[in-house]
């Protein structure tokens, strides 16, 4: 196990340079360093203050190694994703890492029980549709879960905010308090929205690995046994649909960590996936470079943790 977990380690890390080089191809090489500084300054700042930006972010350097290789973008690129040192904000020079530091308790606050909550409400719900497979309950539900699933997030969003927010003023339509006691009051809404947004999709994926499950032989051995239906479902189709159930949760978990984009934007809570669409709507090539790069590192990390967590649910898988 030892050696594949180096061996997948050293895959992720070539993932993460070839990702490192399309950035600085695309936001250096593609788009030219005086386009960067009019978009923080404005089109018609004077030559010599776009001149005196550029120095002041590191800008001003040549761009490949072979024109200066001591002193290039290049290497001072790779240098400052790899130490996790992501200097300062194009938009208004603020530190990237404190950005990134108060923006993650916020997402965490969101994601962590949009994840739990999906899980509780997606799964109950999907062995209740593989339970009456090929009823009128099973065809109801998946129509219902398409039905879900065609709704844009946006009109989740909207409907939501109007309804319950403005209409029956049950919960505040945007903001954010870290206050304990006021901290539930906010995400009520946007955890709602992200419930229901998910679960049409959720509820497909898992009621077809169910049903998949519900075909195998362990299962007719389980019914010859005289085992009921609901024993079946709970305790050797679940068990055994862990693998795909798995690798949703694990996959999911790195993200945790960017926050929603959507959710973050509309209901105004100041995490990291709002920390990225105002990098997009300002023009903050640096603090956007930065955030599509730790998508980047969570991914990948997610990647080898998905394959790691599949020997702890099926002693039968084998590292090789």
């Amino acid at each position: 196990m030892g050696a594949y977990v180096l061996r997948r380690l050293g895959w992720g890390a070539l993932v993460l340079l070839g990702v490192l080089f399309l950035l600085f191809v695309l936001f250096f090489a593609v788009t030219d360093p005086d386009d960067i500084a009019r978009k923080a300054l404005g089109e018609k700042v004077p030559p010599a203050v776009i001149e005196q930006w550029k120095a002041n972010h590191g800008y001003d350097r040549p761009l490949w190694p072979w024109q200066d290789f001591e002193n290039n973008l290049l290497f001072d690129h790779y240098r400052r994703m790899l130490t996790f040192d992501f200097g300062l904000s194009d938009a208004d020079d603020s530190p990237i890492t404190e950005r990134i530091r108060d923006g993650m308790g916020p997402s965490l606050a969101l994601t962590v029980p949009l994840l739990v909550l999906g899980l509780g409400v997606s799964i109950p719900l999907s062995l209740l549709v593989a339970f009456f497979r090929e009823t009128y309950i099973d065809r109801m539900g998946v129509f219902l879960c398409v039905l879900a699933m065609s709704v844009s997030t946006l009109l989740y969003i909207i409907g939501a905010q109007f309804l319950i927010g403005k209409v029956l003023r049950w919960f505040p339509i945007s903001g954010f308090d870290p206050d304990p006691l006021l901290l539930p009051r906010f995400l009520a809404l946007p955890l709602l929205v992200g419930v229901l947004s998910g679960i049409g999709a959720d509820v497909r994926f898992y009621r077809t690995a169910f049903i998949e499950e519900s075909t195998r032989d362990f299962v007719r051995t389980a019914r010859a046994k005289g085992a009921s239906e609901a024993r079946i479902m709970t305790r050797h189709v679940l068990r055994n649909a862990l693998i795909p159930i798995l690798t949703q949760v694990v996959l999911a978990i790195p993200f945790l960590f960017s926050g929603s984009l959507l959710l973050e934007s509309f209901f105004g809570i100041p995490g990291l996936g709002g920390v990225t669409v105002d990098a997009i709507q300002a023009n903050d090539f640096s603090t956007l470079r930065t955030m599509v790069f730790i998508y980047s590192l969570l991914f990948v990390f997610g990647q080898i943790a998905t394959d790691l967590s599949y020997g702890l649910v099926d002693p039968r898988v084998r590292f090789e």
